[in-house]
């Protein structure tokens, strides 16, 4: 099942914005409100497929774990975003063990609950920056994040059907 992130994992990204973006697309992909908002606009129901979530070592999240602290593990979090249960959006979330102390323990007890919820319910909030990338002509994003200042991962592919290809080429 894990196949199903396979666009995800080969995202590559950009050092600068890439010359082929409108507008249109840059709003969504530089956008630092929360994702589960926006989609929210464009749909009824906003719901969360579960790929995978569990402990993972370092090379299972080598790319990410490159840009976060040092940990023995980190916690990885796979999803399907859905809007009206069609497929918008991959998500891959990897924080490392010292991320999981306090109140941030919570991210591992999500659940269906999509992160945008919890994330930008937490005034502690923060994002060190945004990178774009694309893979397979599909249009992504990673940042880092910190809750309390301490950071984790977020990458997100924006699928085929999602809102963000409705805009405007």
């Amino acid at each position: 099942m894990t196949d199903a992130l396979s666009p995800l994992r080969a995202l590559q990204f950009f050092d600068s914005l890439p010359q082929e973006l409108n507008a249109a697309w840059l709003d969504w992909l530089l956008l630092e409100d929360s994702m589960t908002r926006r989609f929210e606009q464009h749909c009824s129901q906003v719901t969360v497929r579960i790929v995978r979530e569990a402990f993972v070592l370092q090379e299972e999240c080598r790319d990410e774990a490159a840009l976060l602290p040092p940990s023995e593990r980190y916690w990885l979090r796979e999803i399907i975003l859905c809007g009206d249960d069609e497929p918008w959006l991959l998500g891959r979330t990897v924080v490392p063990e010292s991320t999981l102390n306090g109140p941030e323990l919570a991210l591992q007890g999500l659940g269906n609950t999509p992160l945008g919820r919890y994330l930008f319910s937490s005034s502690s909030l923060t994002r060190d920056y945004i990178q774009i990338g694309c893979s397979e002509a599909l249009w992504g994003r990673r940042s880092r994040l910190r809750l309390s200042d301490k950071p984790l991962m977020l990458t997100e592919l924006f699928l085929p059907h999602s809102p963000l290809y409705r805009e405007e080429r």
